[in-house]
């Protein structure tokens, strides 16, 4: 199966080769059917394995779809964290980090286009994977701002959490207007969101 491979960073452990497969598949077939078309029988053909293997690693095709979701939000929060360098002013991390983090976006649009429109299909259960993967980024935030020593107020949960919404907003309309390769043009503008909004 030819396809481009989930983004993976050395700390992730491994997938099991089938697993990984087959989630590479459902992003595929996921980005040219539409979740609501998409069968088992599709991924199964794609990732070159059997039914019985798929139901060794999930339960149905929307239990795959979210474990994609995770594991693709898991290794974009790895390359934030990657690029952060601690000896360095809050600033100057996060705009690393981001102009990182969309590079990282930027280099798999089928999956990206899969994980930001069909993950909505699953209804409350793609919703809780999607807050969970928007929560973990939001703490990220906190996590770089609030470790200044000279702040006077900390930032937010609340506004950390607007902050990766809006740039969410942002990377969907990006989606809708078939514009993917002008992902990381919007590192500097997701900069200037975030320091506007932490900073005192």
């Amino acid at each position: 199966m030819k396809s481009a491979p989930l983004t993976t960073e050395p700390s992730t452990p491994p997938q099991p080769e089938h697993r990984q497969r087959l989630l590479e598949a459902m992003a595929l077939t996921v980005a040219a059917k539409g979740y609501a078309d998409t069968t088992i029988a599709d991924v199964v053909s794609l990732a070159a394995v059997s039914r019985r293997t798929f139901y060794q690693y999930f339960t149905s095709k929307a239990e795959c779809l979210i474990a994609l979701h995770q594991t693709s939000s898991r290794n974009a929060l790895q390359v934030l964290r990657g690029a952060l360098n601690p000896q360095r002013h809050w600033q100057t991390q996060v705009e690393q980090a981001l102009a990182a983090y969309f590079a990282c976006l930027a280099q798999n649009p089928v999956l990206l286009r899969t994980l930001f429109i069909e993950i909505h299909g699953l209804g409350a259960a793609g919703l809780a994977s999607r807050r969970r993967a928007n929560e973990q980024l939001a703490a990220l935030m906190l996590e770089v701002v609030n470790a200044d020593a000279n702040r006077r107020e900390p930032l937010q949960a609340a506004m950390a959490m607007a902050v990766v919404g809006g740039i969410h907003e942002w990377v969907l309309a990006l989606i809708e207007q078939d514009r993917l390769v002008d992902l990381p043009q919007l590192a500097a503008q997701a900069s200037a969101l975030v320091l506007a909004v932490a900073r005192e």
